[in-house]
């Protein structure tokens, strides 16, 4: 097969007007910060705290709306344990999270003006923990990327016959460059182009697809399917609980990664970043339909009467590639051309997001909080600019692995919903927390969850809970084990936290001790904590820093 050479050539004009939109908005974010003199990195990270509403918008649905988002969608859809009952699990999921995050989340970081999802810990906690708190943020965003990047590698070679590795690193160049120019201003502009032609490339693909003299209709696959597995997946009864843990890994997951925080700080407003999230999650919905009919309708063709030929993309282990096995032979070469764009642009719209977020941790919390505090601006714009091109290649670097789209999916999703998320948590809403309580919580979330097992990430099950089974060979645990994990590193962090407080201010143990000054924490007024502590009796605390005095009340949840 020769490569698509009309293919190619749209593919260049499409890279042609992101990489165009985003020096566009480069240029904008620079006459942005000269009129309102702002800083380098409160340009870079957050826009200046100036996106409006319908630019948030879009920015936060395509975020989520990436190439592991749409790919991984027609896969699932495909694969017979999961189909449309997991699929549709996971959509509400993220719609609910956008939601929670909306009216639970959004008004506590905004009133501590906030930089990153990690400035709580940073002035609750201090340097040591949050150093380790970033680590996993940033290893969240590392694997997110090659999720998106692998969908993409994977449908480019299939429709166009271009090499896998050439396909990833076009796109991950492409989308460092306009980041690196106008960061957050250049990746929000670019994504309302992006996400304007996901949505038109998948209502044109979704037709020719369904249409196809191979495909029957998958109103008759729903529940029998001769041909496949029926879509439907396998809703069994005894799998509520696994369903249930998969819903509330997925929906409270999603609020441990740093590209939703970022949204809702950079809005222009409190009232602005709840009608994005909210708007969002119902849009997230939508897109993620087409996706769904595509996988139901390869779940619904004789592959036999294809190109492709028997067995099915399924039987030969290619579950992973469905959507790009469909666009090749079940549409017109210039329909799956169009989907190939599609797929583009959802990868990049995700894959800078991910650059970006990566690079605003270890700017604001790692380089500029712990390394190197007298940092000038323009020296922290240049570090901004080098965690950006380290995150993408060592992100593009990882889709060499060429695994299931999903797999990556979930490794960033469990570090977000046991590690990330729980300490969140705890940190904006329960005033006893301190550091020696989020690090057992750390460690106690971790090893529940590895000695749990998980067929996905090919963990074997040590720790046996109610329900567990001997199914083929292997143990199944039907408890929900993501959420028991969950919920065991959040009651570590406040057991932990408390007996911690106990101790060392009733001097049951040396004030020696107390590496964490959890006792002088309790004496003094903060301004932050690092590794020493600043005090200031005389100052007055700003409401800021008055949330996290444990001698006042525990902060509110209404918003």
């Amino acid at each position: 097969m020769a490569v698509n050479v009309p293919g190619v050539i749209v593919m260049v004009l499409f890279y042609l007007l992101v990489l165009g939109t985003g020096i566009w908005a480069s240029f904008k974010s620079k006459r942005k910060q000269k009129k309102c003199a702002a800083s380098e990195m409160e340009m870079a990270l957050l826009g200046n705290r100036g996106i409006n509403w319908i630019v948030g918008i879009f920015t936060m649905t395509a975020t989520w709306v990436g190439g592991g988002f749409i790919v991984g969608i027609t896969e699932m859809m495909y694969t017979p344990s999961m189909g449309l009952t997991w699929t549709l699990l996971m959509l509400t999921a993220y719609c609910t999270a956008y939601i929670f995050g909306a009216f639970v989340l959004t008004k506590p970081m905004r009133d501590l003006k906030c930089m990153t999802v990690m400035d709580p810990f940073q002035k609750k906690y201090g340097k040591t923990v949050t150093a380790g708190l970033c680590l996993a943020s940033l290893l969240n965003d590392v694997v997110w990327m090659p999720s998106t990047l692998i969908g993409l590698g994977g449908t480019m070679s299939v429709v166009l016959d271009l090499s896998f590795d050439i396909c990833t690193w076009i796109s991950s160049a492409v989308a460092i460059t306009y980041t690196l120019l106008g960061g957050l201003y250049s990746v929000a502009y670019t994504d309302v182009i992006q996400l304007v032609l996901i949505l038109l490339g998948l209502c044109t693909c979704v037709p020719f697809v369904m249409r196809n003299p191979s495909t029957l209709n998958i109103s008759e696959t729903l529940m029998n399917n001769t041909l496949h597995s029926p879509w439907i997946g396998k809703p069994e009864l005894k799998r509520s609980w696994i369903m249930i843990d998969d819903f509330l890994f997925l929906a409270l997951g999603s609020l441990g990664y740093q590209t939703f925080h970022q949204r809702t700080l950079s809005a222009s407003s409190l009232s602005a970043a709840k009608v994005t999230c909210i708007v969002a999650g119902f849009l997230l919905f939508l897109f993620g339909i087409p996706s769904m009919l595509i996988g139901a309708a390869v779940s619904s063709t004789d592959w036999n009467q294809t190109s492709y030929g028997s067995p099915s993309p399924y039987e030969r282990g290619e579950a992973g590639f469905a959507l790009p096995i469909a666009l090749e032979h079940l549409t017109p070469p210039l329909v799956s051309i169009i989907g190939v764009g599609c797929v583009a642009a959802a990868v990049m719209s995700s894959a800078d997001s991910a650059m970006l977020s990566a690079a605003s941790v270890f700017t604001s919390n790692i380089y500029k909080n712990i390394l190197r505090p007298q940092a000038s601006d323009r020296e922290i714009q240049w570090v901004i600019r080098a965690a950006v091109v380290v995150v993408g290649v060592i992100g593009t670097s990882l889709t060499s692995l060429k695994n299931s789209v999903i797999l990556f999916w979930f490794i960033g999703a469990e570090l977000a919903f046991i590690i990330i998320f729980p300490q969140l948590i705890c940190v904006l809403f329960f005033k006893i927390s301190n550091d020696y309580g989020a690090i057992m919580g750390f460690f106690v979330g971790i090893t529940l969850r590895l000695l749990s097992g998980d067929p996905i990430l090919r963990l074997p099950v040590v720790l046996h809970f109610p329900g567990c089974t001997l199914e083929d060979g292997g143990y199944i645990q039907y408890s929900p084990v993501k959420t028991i994990s969950m919920v065991s590193a959040m009651g570590a962090i406040l057991l932990f936290s408390y007996l911690a407080s106990v101790l060392f201010n009733k001097n049951l143990l040396s004030e020696k001790w107390d590496v964490f000054n959890i006792k002088a924490q309790n004496s003094h007024p903060l301004t932050l904590k690092g590794d020493s502590i600043r005090r200031n009796d005389n100052e007055k605390l700003s409401k800021t820093e008055s949330l996290f005095d444990p001698s006042q009340p525990m902060m509110t949840t209404t918003c």
